[in-house]
């Protein structure tokens, strides 16, 4: 089967289509015929500075859909054939992979349900939005939200879920132009445009700043952030594109409007409680299917053109969600 190894780190062109033998499903897991294979920014991380990586060679990609194409010894709940959508360690970019079963989930079916391509493209996404807005952020009816990256994958999604959610207000954060017109397609009420998204978010709300901010870029970002909140608001990490330096609030920081800050990790939430993680995504998913959710695929590449895909990312120039398409 062809897989896209990384055998140093390096950049786009360390990606390279090889052929593999195929994996055997162990006991809990199961193997999936890949249809399409998510490009998130932590493969472009793993695969340039070794993000999570415990060993070379290594293949990237941490989300799948497909189909099951064989079950591991005491498996149930699963049949061969049945379309699912699994988030993984590794291993994304190839025409099979092996999931475990409590990462793996079944793709509602039906002329209501979710296609291959959409599941591949909202799974993580979307659990990562509905976590941020209704356990980490605990959003309230008429509450308002500040997004940072509102035109990227998570971001369009969480302008979905919020307004869901009954916020009162969505803002978001793009850093050019072209990218403000996709989020106010996706439950934003207003995008502010670049560095002084503070100033127009303080013109916005007459001053009085957001109940909810919700930010992935870190550093000075994530400062302002914190910094755009009311009285009693929240914030919420998850994510450090920028690469700053760790955060850290102080007291002081804090005490003047009593804010509060914590952080979520998807994969973090993956390691520890794998149930939470499956009941997450399984809510996610039936949302989407009752609610229409959506996220554009901005960009599609056939598993040979994977270097391509990450070039795209790294130009920070795609919204939406970029994928891998695998099968034939």
């Amino acid at each position: 089967m062809r897989a896209v190894v990384v055998e140093e780190l390096g950049g786009p062109e360390a990606l390279s289509l090889r052929e593999v033998d195929e994996p055997a499903p162990g006991p809990g897991q199961v193997t999936v015929d890949v249809a399409y294979a998510g490009v998130n920014f932590a493969d472009v991380l793993s695969r340039s500075q070794g993000y999570r990586v415990t060993a070379l060679p290594f293949v990237p990609g941490l989300e799948v859909s497909g189909r099951v194409r064989a079950l591991g010894a005491g498996v149930t709940g699963f049949e061969v054939g049945q379309p699912v959508a699994a988030m993984l360690d590794r291993g994304g970019y190839a025409d099979v992979v092996v999931a475990d079963t409590f990462r793996t989930f079944a793709v509602p079916a039906g002329p209501d349900g979710v296609d291959l391509r959409a599941a591949a493209a909202l799974t993580t996404v979307l659990a990562t939005a509905y976590a941020l807005i209704h356990h980490a952020g605990r959003l309230q009816p008429g509450e308002s939200v500040l997004v940072q990256g509102a035109s990227g994958g998570v971001g369009i999604a969480t302008g979905q879920v919020a307004r869901l959610a009954g916020a009162g207000r969505v803002y978001g954060v793009v850093s050019h132009p072209d990218k403000a017109k996709p989020a106010l397609e996706f439950g934003y009420d207003e995008v502010f445009v670049g560095d002084d998204f503070d100033r127009q978010l303080a013109e916005a709300t007459g001053g009085r700043g957001v109940d909810l901010a919700l930010d992935p870029v870190g550093g000075e970002v994530w400062q302002r952030s914190v910094a755009s909140l009311a009285r009693y608001g929240r914030a919420v990490s998850y994510g450090n594109a920028g690469g700053a330096e760790p955060w850290s609030m102080a007291f002081g920081d804090l005490a003047p409007k009593a804010v509060s800050v914590s952080a979520f990790s998807i994969l973090g939430l993956s390691a520890a409680e794998p149930q939470r993680l499956r009941e997450l995504a399984e809510e996610s998913l039936r949302l989407a299917a009752e609610h229409g959710i959506r996220l554009p695929v901005s960009a599609e590449f056939p598993l040979t053109e994977a270097a391509e895909a990450h070039r795209l990312v790294e130009s920070r120039s795609s919204t939406g969600k970029l994928l891998l398409r695998v099968e034939a």
